[in-house]
């Protein structure tokens, strides 16, 4: 399913027992885990730059409908696919390379009752096993950068998608300036990063056959996180539960790069909408 370099990005993200992290961080904060809610796990598992705000700002521009089919690709710890169900009333189908990380979903969806509206499997975002005209919509948060097979991974999206459903993706591509400085939270050194360019990004994307790609500058927004980040990190005021949790000792280095490589135009996060056309 995964071959050598799916594996090491994969390596990259989590290869420890990520729930027990995250459940032992709220014991320490007094926590229950019987009365835990969607709102106690926010800020640790929405796994991608901006965390939870990023997720409720995507949702709030994607056609979702009351008992819809939304497949989460590069799900991580099924955060977002939770608050996807929970707010549209829909159900979500999550998948992820990362075995750890869905190890840990599965157990937190447990944990909150979801198991009937939420459904995360280990898997290839390149490789989808699904159907073809599966799902209403799809998304994918800040999962490309990982991505070596660009029309691959569009394709099968596209594959899965019925005909009129919305594919949503957010990412750093590839900045005017280029040559990134790592580590970045996608990257330790480089190996496993596959930025490209906003355009190129839209030229793939309606090569797949998607229709009205709408792309969104989102770099001040990125940047304007990190650095706040940074200064509650310097302040020592970081909280207890927050994405850091799970990059370990190298957590500010990668944000302080991260928001250098937006202000040096080396990255430039976007977000893009787009549709599988009716016919």
């Amino acid at each position: 399913m995964a071959d050598e370099r799916s594996r090491a990005v994969a390596n990259h993200w989590a290869h420890d027992d990520v729930y027990t992290t995250i459940v032992s961080t709220l014991a320490r904060m007094g926590k229950q885990l019987d009365r835990l809610t969607l709102d106690d796990l926010a800020p640790v598992d929405h796994v991608h730059a901006r965390g939870f705000v990023a997720t409720v700002e995507l949702a709030d521009g994607l056609p979702i409908h009351a008992g819809q089919q939304i497949l989460d690709i590069g799900c991580g710890l099924g955060g977002p696919a939770r608050y996807m169900a929970q707010r549209f009333a829909c159900r979500v189908s999550g998948v992820d390379i990362t075995k750890p990380f869905v190890d840990a979903a599965n157990k937190l969806t447990a944990l909150l009752h979801m198991e009937d509206r939420v459904s995360i499997q280990h898997g290839d975002g390149q490789e989808l096993p699904y159907p073809d005209d599966r799902f209403d919509g799809a998304y994918a948060q800040h999962v490309t950068m990982n991505v070596p097979r660009r029309p691959v991974f569009f394709g099968e999206a596209y594959r899965v998608l019925k005909p009129g459903a919305f594919f949503a993706l957010t990412e750093h591509g590839l900045g005017a300036s280029g040559n990134p400085h790592y580590p970045v939270p996608w990257s330790s050194d480089g190996r496993g990063s596959h930025l490209i360019p906003p355009m190129e990004t839209r030229e793939l994307l309606e090569s797949a056959g998607f229709r009205t790609v709408t792309i969104t500058d989102t770099g001040p927004k990125y940047l304007a996180a990190y650095n706040t980040l940074i200064e509650k990190a310097d302040k020592g005021q970081l909280p207890p539960l927050g994405y850091h949790l799970l990059m370990g000792d190298t957590a500010m280095l990668t944000m302080r790069n991260a928001a250098r490589n937006i202000e040096e135009r080396r990255t430039h996060p976007i977000q893009v909408l787009c549709q599988k056309p009716e016919h």
